[in-house]
């Protein structure tokens, strides 16, 4: 399957509702099930992700099967947020997922609550899917984490941390990277009154409960997905006009990704935060070089990267070193298609990446997403700038933005089905 994406006029005019934020949604999902107290979710997510994620959590609760497979398919959050939930649920349980799942690397969490006293084996690999999880009540203690791990096994513990006798200290060696994730789930604790301390390198977690608000009517509304609005911030910056409405979304955030709108005058754009929600319009391009740190935005690399060489500014990313265990590895498939485009792409240790665009981009046959959902929706605004892009498997956007597609068609995209050639 391939769609062929064109836009006539070139222009960026009118609103979007955006889908809501997979991230909050997925950790919402987590303290729904450990809190003692029960409350409605409102505005949550039809990623994929998410929608797995509360189908499993929904099924182990009403199961009273002693052992019990579960497949996430190609949900890395799930995967690993679900190996911490079972890890505290008595019971056993087997986490198992596709191909692609089965080669994402999950031994630092195991070791992480094993430590902590929890029961898991590796049931193919070592260090990767399936797992089985002999779930009991954790003791809890005191871990030791390099801090450029991804931000997913962090919380992962972080949001079963008050399950822990004895709480829980996560001792980091170096830097810290993606810390706005990290804060995100600090924060959402809060919310439902479990307290974490984060300070130097050490955060900290007492044995806690979660509690909703006192208030009888108390329902959480997860926000809207900012990294979704990264892609509209980015047809916004290569199209010809721009006067669009951007719904839902807020300052100050919960989510990392928040950063887009600051991030995206460089590539003149301007965000005005209304009370509906963010219009962007035109002002003057700042750039002529682009230069930044995604440590702390690394779903944003991909994104950044078409803009940046569709303008044709060149640029260096630092902090990329997470991409090689995405859906894919994000560093290859970038290579791969933007060289397909005449760019230059250098990468450097797996922690950097230098792009040097050609003056005029080529027209390239068919982009590859290899299965990830952010490299479709990264290389749809060339629409803008080419005849058209040709996209193939446009279904995996369902893993983050499920209605990606019908959203560009009502703004005037024309959206062919067409074979490969």
């Amino acid at each position: 399957m391939m769609y062929r994406i064109s836009h006539p006029a070139k222009t960026l005019k009118g609103s979007v509702a955006l889908s809501s934020s997979k991230s909050e949604s997925n950790r919402v999902l987590i303290i729904q099930a450990l809190c003692k107290d029960r409350f409605e979710i409102t505005n949550l997510s039809n990623a994929e992700d998410t929608v797995i994620l509360q189908k499993i959590l929904n099924a182990a609760n009403a199961s009273a099967i002693n052992e019990i497979t579960y497949d996430v398919g190609g949900a890395g959050t799930t995967m690993r947020f679900l190996t911490a939930y079972f890890a505290t649920k008595p019971g056993t349980y087997i986490l198992t997922g596709n191909h692609r799942m089965k080669q994402r690397p999950v031994g630092i969490l195991v070791e992480a609550l094993r430590a902590l006293g929890a029961d898991i084996e590796y049931l193919e690999q070592e260090g990767f899917p399936p797992l089985q999880i002999n779930g009991k009540h954790l003791t809890g203690g005191e871990v030791e984490m390099d801090g450029n791990v991804s931000s997913q096994f962090i919380s992962a513990l972080l949001l079963i941390s008050p399950e822990f006798q004895n709480g829980l200290v996560i001792k980091f060696k170096g830097e810290v990277t993606s810390r706005p994730y990290i804060n995100m789930t600090l924060k959402m604790m809060q919310e439902f009154r479990v307290y974490g301390m984060w300070q130097d390198n050490i955060i900290s977690v007492s044995k806690q409960n979660y509690y909703k608000k006192s208030d009888a009517n108390y329902e959480y509304k997860v926000e809207a997905d900012w990294s979704s609005a990264s892609y509209w911030y980015a047809l916004a910056a290569l199209s010809k006009e721009t006067d669009f409405m951007i719904k839902g979304l807020k300052r100050p955030s919960l989510q990392g990704d928040g950063m887009v709108a600051d991030m995206f005058t460089f590539f003149g754009i301007k965000s005005e935060f209304l009370e509906e929600g963010i219009r962007l319009t035109k002002i003057n391009l700042k750039e002529e070089h682009f230069g930044f740190d995604f440590s702390d935005c690394p779903d944003l690399v991909q994104t950044c990267a078409v803009v940046i060489c569709a303008l044709n500014i060149s640029g260096f990313f630092n902090g990329v070193h997470n991409l090689r265990i995405k859906e894919t590895d994000r560093l290859t498939a970038l290579q791969n298609e933007l060289t397909k485009l005449g760019v230059v792409v250098e990468i450097e240790n797996d922690t950097s990446m230098k792009l040097t665009p050609p003056s005029k981009l080529h027209q390239p046959k068919l982009i590859n997403t290899y299965d990830d959902h952010r490299m479709a929706m990264a290389f749809a605004p060339l629409a803008m700038v080419l005849d058209s892009i040709s996209i193939e498997q446009p279904d995996v956007v369902k893993k983050s933005y499920r209605n990606f597609w019908s959203d560009l068609k009502h703004l005037g995209f024309v959206i062919e089905d067409v074979n490969e050639e």
